[in-house]
């Protein structure tokens, strides 16, 4: 029987990598309203929108957040879309992760 961390672990790897291959297949290839309009109101966006420039709000400050996001890995906008995507389901599998290994 496989230890619950393991599980939650596989569980974690495996929803933030569908997550990161689904947001890639939206965006690829794609202009900005592109991303913009695959990328609206998820939590991805949030994240995107708290990197954005000062003085930016909306649709500016998620679009440059995603491109700052981006330039961090040598990408641009779209490479950010994904980071920003993956981000939040990686943190929250983290998270499982270690509370479950309080009970391995």
């Amino acid at each position: 029987m496989s230890k619950p961390s393991s599980v939650i672990g596989a569980a974690g790897v495996t929803a933030t990598a569908g997550t990161a291959a689904s947001t890639a297949s939206a965006v690829a290839g794609g202009s900005a309203a592109t991303i913009m309009s695959a990328t609206a109101g998820t939590t991805g966006a949030a994240v995107a929108s708290t990197l954005g420039a000062a003085g930016t709000s909306g649709a500016a400050a998620i679009s440059s957040g995603m491109a700052t996001a981006g330039g961090l890995l040598g990408g641009g906008m779209a490479t950010g879309a994904v980071v920003t995507a993956a981000a939040p389901v990686a943190l929250i599998a983290a998270a499982a992760w270690g509370i479950s290994k309080l009970w391995d």
